[in-house]
C-alpha cells in the first residue's frame, strides 16, 4: 500500500532532523565480490575468482545510517572494538552522517564482522567472527554514566538486538529507567531464552521471530495471528506490535490483537538483509514525528520496499522513497 503523495511528503518533511538514539548489536559488514565458473579440484565447492570487496555497516550500524539516510540525526551507541574491523565502521558510519557516542570504542572488545560471498548476485556464504555475548554485555551503571545525557537529548530510542550480548533483560530496564518519562523506545527483538522485553512502545519482530515470542512453532503453516498477538501482549505488554511478513506486508497490532495488515509494496526482492533495520528506523522517525503507527507503518513498508530491491545492506533517501513510490503509483 503506497501512501498518497500529500501524506508521504508530510511524514518526509516532519521526520527531518528528528533526534533518534540507537543502542544494540553494531558490526560491520564486509562484502566479497566476484564470479565462479568451476569446481575446485580440493573438495566439491566453488572457485571464486574475486573481483572486488565492500564494507558496510551492520545490525544496530544499518539502523543508524537509515535513520542519517532519510534525515533524521542519528547517535549510535553498541560496543566497537579499537581494531582495524572498528575503525573501518566508526568511518562507515561517520560518513553517514552518524555520531557514535563517546565510549563505544573500546581496546576490550573485539568488532563483529560478518564476511559474504556473492556470486551473480547470489550470496554463497557467510563467515562471521564475533566473540562470545558476555564480552558485549552492558551494565547497569556504564547505562547511566554513558547513556543518560544521550537519552536525555532523543526524541526516541531504538534497540536493535541481533542476540550479541548488549541488549539484555537488564540493559532494557536501566535504559527505560534512564529514560525520560514517555520516551517512545523501539525494540527489534532476537528472540532467546531468559529475556524479557518488558514495557516497550513498539516491538517489530518478523514473521519466524514473533512465533518465537509466543512460543509457538515455526511450521505452524498459515501465520495465527491472533495466537501471537494474544500471547506477545500476555508476556511482554508492548504498546504496539508490527509484524513484518516479508512478501505478506506487515501486520499492525494493538491491546492484544492484529487490527490492521499492510500489503508489500516491493516490487523486485534481491537481498533481505538489513530490511528489519530499516523498517525500525523510518517507523521510529515517523513515530518520534507525531505520525500515527499506522501512517508510521505504511512509510516503513515503502522504505523497506525501496531496500529489498538492492543487493547487502542498503538505506533509503527522502529522494529515494520519493522516486520509489511515484514508480509503484504508475
Amino acid at each position: 500500500m503506497i501512501q498518497r503523495p500529500d501524506t508521504l511528503e508530510a511524514i518526509l518533511q516532519a521526520i527531518q532532523g528528528k533526534r533518534i538514539l540507537v543502542i544494540g548489536d553494531a558490526m560491520l559488514d564486509n562484502y566479497v565480490w566476484g564470479d565462479a565458473s568451476r569446481i575446485s579440484p580440493e573438495a566439491p565447492v566453488p572457485v571464486v575468482k574475486v573481483s572486488h570487496e565492500t564494507f558496510t555497516a551492520g545490525g544496530a550500524a544499518n539502523v543508524a545510517l537509515n535513520i542519517a539516510a532519510l534525515g533524521g540525526s542519528a547517535t549510535l551507541f553498541g560496543w566497537i572494538g579499537d581494531d582495524p574491523s572498528g575503525r573501518r565502521l566508526v568511518e562507515v558510519v561517520r560518513d553517514g552522517g552518524v555520531r557514535v557516542l563517546e565510549g563505544a570504542v573500546s581496546a576490550n572488545h573485539e568488532t563483529i564482522v560478518k564476511t559474504r560471498i556473492v556470486c551473480r548476485r547470489q550470496q554463497l556464504c557467510r563467515m562471521d567472527r564475533e566473540a562470545g555475548p558476555e564480552r558485549f554485555a552492558l551494565a547497569p551503571d556504564e547505562i547511566r554514566q554513558r547513556l543518560a545525557p544521550a537519552l536525555r537529548e532523543a526524541d526516541a530510542v531504538i534497540l536493535s538486538d541481533y542476540g550479541k550480548g548488549l541488549v539484555t533483560t537488564e540493559s532494557i530496564r536501566a535504559i527505560q529507567a534512564a529514560a525520560p518519562a514517555g520516551m517512545f523506545i523501539a525494540l527489534d527483538p532476537k528472540p532467546r531464552a531468559g529475556i524479557a522485553y518488558s514495557g516497550l512502545s513498539v516491538m517489530t519482530p518478523n514473521r519466524a521471530e514473533a512465533l518465537r515470542l509466543a512460543d509457538l512453532d515455526d511450521d505452524v503453516g498459515a501465520f495465527p495471528a491472533e495466537a501471537v498477538f494474544a500471547r506477545i501482549r500476555d508476556k511482554f505488554h508492548p504498546a504496539h506490535l508490527v509484524v513484518t511478513m516479508g512478501a505478506d506486508g506487515m501486520l499492525i497490532g494493538e491491546n492484544g490483537r492484529p487490527v490492521e495488515q499492510i500489503p508489500t509494496v516491493a516490487r523486485e526482492v534481491f537481498d533481505v538483509s538489513g530490511a528489519g533495520d530499516t523498517v525500525i528506523a523510518a517507523l521510529t522517525l515517523a513515530a518520534a514525528a507525531g505520525v500515527s503507527l499506522s501512517d508510521a507503518a505504511k512509510f516503513a513498508n515503502t522504505a523497506a520496499g525501496f531496500v529489498v530491491g538492492k543487493i547487502g545492506t542498503a538505506t533509503a533517501t527522502p529522494e529515494d522513497i520519493r522516486r520509489y513510490a511515484a514508480e509503484a503509483r504508475a
